[in-house]
C-alpha cells in the first residue's frame, strides 16, 4: 500500500459511516409506502430492504465511475479533501434525519466533496459540466418524471381492478407491494451504495493504492453494501413517518404504483450512470399517487422538503469546506484525526438528542394518527 496509510484508513472508516447514515436516512425511500399501507410490518420491511440493498450494491458500477471521475478533477484531490467531503455528507445526513426531513444523501455527499475541493483547489478543480448534467438537471426533472409516471401508474392500477371486489384488490396489491417495495430497495442499492464506492475508489487512486483507470475493488463494494444494509436495518423511522404519511394518505394500489414508478426511474438512472436522488424520486412518486386520486396533498410539507433539496448541496459543501480548512489549519495527520473525533462528537450529540423523543418502529403509523401529523410539522419547519 502506498501513500498515507493512516489517513486512508480514516477515510475508509468515514466512508463506511456515511453509507451507514445513507442506509438509515434513505430506508424510508423503499419501505415508507408499504409500511403506511400495512403491506409490511415495519421491522420486516427494513430487514428485507437491508438485504436487498446489499444485493443491489453488487449489480452495477456505472454510478461509482461517475462519482470517481465525473464530479471533480482527480489530479486536484487529496485524501484530506475526500475525508472532509465525506464528513460534510455525514453531518448533513444526521441533521436532516434528526429533523425528520427526507433530504438527499446523494447530493449531501456530492456537495460535501465539491465544497472540500473548492476549499482546497478552487473552482478549476470542479468539473462543472459534470455537475450540471449529472446533478442539477436530474435534481429538477427526477421528481417531476416520477410524479408523472406514478400518476399514470395509479390511474392504471385502479382502472385495471375497477371490476374486482375491493377486498380482493386490496389484498392483491398488498402482496404486490412486497415485490414492488423489494425492487425499490434493490434499485436503491444499485444507485446509492455506488456513490460511496466511487468516493472511496477516488481515495484509493489519490493514495496510489490502485491505478487511475482501475475499477472499484470487490472489498470496497462489499463494505459499502453491508454498511448501507446495516444502516437500513436500524431504520430511519423519523423519515419513514414523513414520507409514508406526511405528504398524503395512500392506499395499497397507490403504494404499489408509487413503488413501481420509483423502481423504473431509479434503475433507468443507474443504467446511464446518473447519481440520482432516490429521495426525490420516491417523494415525487408518492405525490403522483396522491394527485392521481385527487387526495389532499400536504404541499407545505413538500415545499419544505424541496427547499431542503435545494440547500443540501451548498450546506453540505459548507460543512465539507469548514472541516477541510480546520484540518488544514491544524496540519498533518493530527488535523484529520482531530476533525474525525470532532465529527464523531457532533453526530453522537445529535443522536443523543434524538433519544429524547424516540420513534417506536412498531407504532410508526399509529403515532402519526395519534398526533395528527404534528410530529412532522414541527421538525420539518425547524
Amino acid at each position: 500500500m502506498h501513500g498515507n496509510t493512516t489517513i486512508l484508513v480514516i477515510v475508509i472508516i468515514t466512508g463506511v459511516a456515511f453509507d451507514f447514515t445513507n442506509g438509515f436516512h434513505d430506508s424510508a425511500n423503499a419501505m415508507a409506502t408499504s409500511i403506511a399501507t400495512g403491506a409490511l410490518k415495519p421491522r420486516i420491511a427494513v430487514g428485507l430492504s437491508a438485504v436487498l440493498n446489499i444485493v443491489g450494491a453488487f449489480l452495477s458500477l456505472s454510478v461509482a465511475a461517475t462519482i470517481a471521475s465525473g464530479i471533480v478533477e482527480q489530479t486536484h484531490v487529496t485524501l484530506q479533501v475526500v475525508f472532509a467531503g465525506l464528513v460534510g455528507g455525514i453531518v448533513w445526513n444526521v441533521v436532516t434525519w434528526y429533523l425528520g426531513i427526507p433530504s438527499s444523501s446523494s447530493y449531501a455527499l456530492i456537495g460535501g466533496v465539491v465544497g472540500a475541493t473548492l476549499a482546497h483547489a478552487g473552482g478549476t478543480a470542479v468539473i462543472w459540466s459534470g455537475i450540471a448534467s449529472k446533478v442539477f438537471i436530474p435534481m429538477i426533472f427526477a421528481p417531476i418524471i416520477a410524479l408523472v409516471v406514478a400518476t399514470v401508474g395509479t390511474w392504471l392500477a385502479y382502472r385495471i381492478t375497477a371490476k374486482v371486489r375491493e377486498g380482493t384488490a386490496k389484498k392483491g396489491y398488498r402482496i404486490g407491494q412486497i415485490g414492488s417495495a423489494s425492487m425499490v430497495s434493490l434499485a436503491h442499492g444499485t444507485n446509492d451504495a455506488q456513490k460511496t464506492m466511487g468516493i472511496l475508489t477516488l481515495a484509493l487512486i489519490v493514495n496510489g493504492t490502485i491505478s487511475a483507470n482501475a475499477s472499484t475493488p470487490d472489498w470496497i463494494i462489499a463494505i459499502c453494501g453491508v454498511s448501507m444494509g446495516l444502516g437500513t436495518y436500524f431504520g430511519g423511522w423519523r423519515i419513514i413517518r414523513t414520507l409514508g404519511k406526511g405528504l398524503t394518505e395512500i392506499e395499497t394500489p397507490q403504494g404499489f404504483a408509487a413503488e413501481a414508478s420509483s423502481t423504473a426511474v431509479i434503475l433507468a438512472s443507474t443504467h446511464f450512470g446518473i447519481p440520482l436522488s432516490t429521495t426525490q424520486v420516491c417523494s415525487g412518486s408518492v405525490l403522483g399517487a396522491g394527485v392521481a386520486r385527487r387526495q389532499p396533498v400536504r404541499w407545505n410539507v413538500f415545499g419544505r422538503m424541496a427547499l431542503t433539496w435545494v440547500v443540501t448541496l451548498p450546506c453540505a459543501g459548507a460543512v465539507g469546506a469548514v472541516f477541510y480548512y480546520a484540518q488544514n489549519a491544524i496540519g498533518g495527520d493530527a488535523g484529520v484525526i482531530i476533525m474525525f473525533v470532532v465529527a464523531a462528537a457532533i453526530c453522537g450529540g445529535i443522536f443523543l438528542l434524538s433519544r429524547r423523543s424516540p420513534v417506536n418502529p412498531d407504532n410508526v403509523n399509529d403515532e402519526w394518527v395519534e398526533d395528527g401529523g404534528r410530529s412532522h410539522e414541527a421538525p420539518v419547519a425547524a
